[in-house]
């Protein structure tokens, strides 16, 4: 099942990777019976989370929130079109700017090269309402979640849901402790 989640142009935003109510939503809607479920498409939904760290939101406000108050400081700002906020964010690689909405959280902008999602956002490192977790880490909660769901934790069960993204068994006890982490913030 799809979970629907607007976002208007130009932001491009990731949920799945960087807002908790939207990873909890999705999981919500694709519990089911590990042999109803098309775990090909859950896989390939979750492929979209990458392999590196991310930051993800943990804040009170809604995402139409989020956006409205990006959306009115690129507006405030005369940064709202493509090469003015293409100027003002850089367009290197490693070109960002960083603001501040109301509740005191951090958003990173960058820019995309696309015509009509340009405004790349996410939280920022280390900001308020945010924690940064590896992407295995949280594709293995996910899945374990999703696919076995069980409330007492077990390596093998970690490792049985990892194996449906192809990533390799757990050996690592910080490892093992840091999904089962995720698993816990997960289900809160």
């Amino acid at each position: 099942m799809d979970v629907t989640f607007h976002i208007p142009e130009p932001i491009l935003f990731n949920p799945l990777k960087h807002y908790l109510p939207f990873i909890r939503e999705f999981i919500n809607s694709n519990i089911a019976e590990e042999d109803q479920l098309p775990v090909k498409d859950l896989v390939k939904k979750l492929k979209h989370i990458g392999t590196c760290v991310m930051d993800i939101y943990t804040g009170d406000m809604p995402s139409e929130k989020i956006f409205r108050e990006v959306l009115e400081f690129l507006g405030l700002n005369s940064i709202s079109a493509k090469e003015p906020y293409k100027k003002w964010a850089g367009d290197s690689f490693r070109s960002y700017r960083i603001i501040t909405l109301s509740d005191s959280s951090q958003w990173t902008l960058k820019y995309y090269n696309n015509e009509a999602r340009y405004v790349h956002i996410f939280p920022a490192r280390s900001s308020r309402h945010t924690f940064r977790v590896k992407a295995n880490t949280l594709k293995s909660a996910i899945l374990y979640y999703i696919l076995i769901g069980k409330d007492y934790i077990t390596g093998e069960d970690l490792n049985r849901a990892r194996a449906y993204m192809g990533l390799s068994p757990v050996k690592d006890p910080a490892d093992t402790e840091a999904i089962t982490e995720m698993i816990e913030m997960l289900r809160r």
